[in-house]
């Protein structure tokens, strides 16, 4: 990747400001990924956050100045030869967080739902035991273990119907979250549940319109 700054037509990003030279600065990226800009003999001088530089490793968020009026993001120059894959870099971590999440709301509330359902019985169970040591002549015991035994089934179905109804609602919670997270940093555009490993083989945004390249080549 090579991004040529200056006013000069043959630039890529043209800047056609007195204070920048025809041919300013570049932008590269070399073989370990890391981006280097360098100043090509400019009259005014190419400044990194405020300190002049003739080559310097830059950063996403470093400002880049100039001359001494005119400042730009090496995000915004990036852009200006569609490179978005920075910005795209970052969708690993909400692709991955969206499938975490969805799998711990699945799985937590569906040993939820079977608790619910089980704990009538389990307290069944208990007071049997409670009225074999106790003896059967303890009517109350008897009375109300045997309310529990009509109950118990009720009981654990209404409870659990509950439990199991909050996924859907999670569930849809998460989603419209990730469809707002999970697109294109360019066009916007929702892309789907696809894998991001799989997103990244294809590089570039298949919109027809946007085409931002989400992979450096």
């Amino acid at each position: 990747m090579e991004i040529k700054i200056g006013k000069a037509n043959d630039n890529t990003l043209i800047i056609d400001r007195p204070e920048v030279s025809r041919h300013h600065a570049v932008l590269t990226e070399d073989e370990t990924g890391a981006l280097l800009l360098r100043d090509l003999g400019s009259t005014n001088g190419t400044f990194v956050n405020n300190d002049q530089i003739l080559n310097k490793i830059v950063e996403a968020e470093d400002m880049i100045s100039f001359g001494s009026d005119y400042a730009i993001s090496i995000l915004d120059i990036l852009k200006s030869d569609n490179d978005y894959s920075i910005q795209f870099g970052s969708l690993k971590e909400v692709y991955d967080t969206y499938v975490n999440e969805k799998i711990h709301i699945q799985s937590s509330n569906q040993f939820k739902t079977r608790l619910f359902q089980s704990l009538p019985f389990a307290v069944i169970g208990v007071v049997g035991i409670v009225l074999g040591f106790t003896g059967h002549t303890n009517r109350g015991l008897f009375i109300f273990s045997f309310v529990l035994a009509v109950l118990a089934p009720t009981i654990g179905i209404y409870f659990g119907a509950r439990q199991a109804a909050k996924i859907p609602a999670l569930i849809q919670d998460l989603t419209n979250q990730f469809k707002i997270d999970y697109v294109c940093p360019k066009c916007g555009t929702f892309l789907g549940e696809i894998p991001y490993e799989s997103l990244s083989n294809k590089k570039v945004c298949p919109v027809s319109t946007c085409k931002a390249k989400w992979i450096r080549t």
